[in-house]
Formats: structure tokens, C-alpha cells, sequence
């Protein structure tokens, strides 16, 4: 038999008898132990006194190359790989808002509308496309225009933030570069436009795709360097194992 094929048995062997191990535990709970469950705690126990001596004689230089060769294979099949940072949701945010309101690119402008299959006005396009993201908001631009807070001017302007014209008479949505999403007017539709006049009021609704947490990326894990350092990483991993 080959170190490796003896190897995978040996890990073969310690895992089956957790998993008895297990098995009996829970089969025995709250009543007395069976000659189940202690028998195959005497296998796992036999099984982790037998990894432990490999352990020692990894550490003193004494043990075969067999040992190196378990733990480098039992770190190599159950080490975890590692995820990445997440990237960010932008539903909730003002981008997010901004990808919802491009979906009705092309709508005609029809004033009082509130329905994308037959019309739709600038404050009824704000808020549809507020409603896709899960965010109410009043029906007039007026009102729509002292939601959140005020941004100064649009060279701190974010994706999403509300563009207001003549003092609520109009209103739309900022995509950034100096550009912004609307209704128009009669005989217009729904598009991407440039910003056509400064703004009497700037406000932002929605946190901006900046400001909203990423997910870390784990701390990678130092890999093990020896022997003994891979013994020991096994027979941590069997602990764990048995405590889960």
C-alpha cells in the first residue's frame, strides 16, 4: 500500500469514527450509554491517540514520512477556501435608483401620469422608479423635493440624488457627469439628458454606493511551515469536529 493510500485511510478512519461517534450520541440521548455509543468512543479515541503520536514524532524528527504526508493531505482536502470582499447591493441606493429609473427610458410624458404602460409625468417617474427599490414617496415633485437632505451643489451631487427645477415645478434624477434622468414634458419621453439648468434645490433620498459597507475579505490563514505545524493543524481539525 502506498504512504498516500495508507494516509487517506487513516483519515478515512478518524473521520468515520466521529461520525459514529456521533451516531451514538445522539441515538443514547437522555438515556443510559449503549455498548454502541462507547464502542465507537473507544474507536475515535484509539483513532486521535494514534494521530497525536504521529504528532510527537513529527515533532522530535522521529516519525516517518508517512505523518508529513497526513496532515499535508488532511490541510489540503478540509482547509476552507477562503471568500473574497463582497460586492456592494446597490438596490437600496442611489445608483440602484438610478438603474431602476433607466427602465423607462423611452416612456411618453403624459401629465398626471402614474402608469408606465400608458404615461408617465417627471414626479410620477420619480415615483415609480422610487416604488421599484421599495421606497414610498409623496405623488408631487413638490413634496418629493424636501425628502432627505440637502446637497450643496451638483459638483458633490451622487447618482440618485433628486434634481429640483423652479422651485418643485420639476423634478429628476441625477445619473452623474453633469447629466440626469427625467420625464420631460409634453410630447417627450422618459431619457438621459444633460443637467439644462442649475437646480433651485438638491436632495438626497438614498445613501450613495460610496457609503454603503463592504463585505471584508477573511484574514488569509498562515499556511503551515513544518511537520509539526501541519500535526497540529489536524488535530485541531478533529477537535473542532468533535465539539461540532
Amino acid at each position: 500500500m502506498s504512504a498516500v493510500a495508507e494516509i487517506q485511510g487513516r483519515i478515512a478512519e478518524i473521520r468515520g469514527a466521529i461520525q459514529t461517534l456521533r451516531t451514538g450520541v445522539a441515538a443514547t440521548a437522555g438515556s443510559s450509554t449503549s455498548a454502541a455509543s462507547a464502542a465507537s468512543g473507544t474507536a475515535f479515541a484509539d483513532a486521535l491517540a494514534a494521530a497525536r503520536a504521529d504528532s510527537a514524532d513529527a515533532v522530535t524528527g522521529t516519525g516517518s514520512s508517512t505523518s508529513f504526508a497526513a496532515t499535508a493531505a488532511l490541510g489540503s482536502t478540509t482547509t476552507p477556501a477562503l471568500t473574497t470582499a463582497g460586492s456592494l447591493d446597490t438596490a437600496g441606493t442611489g445608483q440602484g435608483l438610478v438603474d431602476a429609473a433607466e427602465k423607462y427610458i423611452g416612456v411618453p410624458y403624459v401629465w398626471g401620469g402614474t402608469n408606465p404602460a400608458t404615461g408617465l409625468d417627471c414626479s410620477g417617474f420619480v415615483q415609480r422608479a422610487m416604488a421599484d427599490i421599495g421606497v414610498s414617496v409623496p405623488r408631487v415633485a413638490k413634496d418629493q423635493g424636501r425628502l432627505g437632505t440637502a446637497v450643496s451643489s451638483l459638483a458633490v451631487a451622487e447618482p440618485g440624488d433628486l434634481l429640483v427645477f423652479g422651485g418643485g415645478s420639476h423634478i429628476g434624477i441625477y445619473v452623474g457627469d453633469g447629466t440626469m434622468i427625467d420625464e420631460p414634458k409634453p410630447g417627450k419621453s422618459v431619457s438621459v439628458r444633460d443637467v439644462f439648468e442649475t437646480p433651485t434645490a438638491i436632495r438626497r433620498v438614498l445613501p450613495t454606493a460610496s457609503a454603503a459597507p463592504a463585505v471584508p475579505a477573511p484574514a488569509a490563514a498562515p499556511a503551515p511551515t513544518s511537520a509539526a505545524d501541519l500535526q497540529r493543524y489536524a488535530l485541531t481539525m478533529m477537535s473542532e469536529a468533535v465539539a461540532a
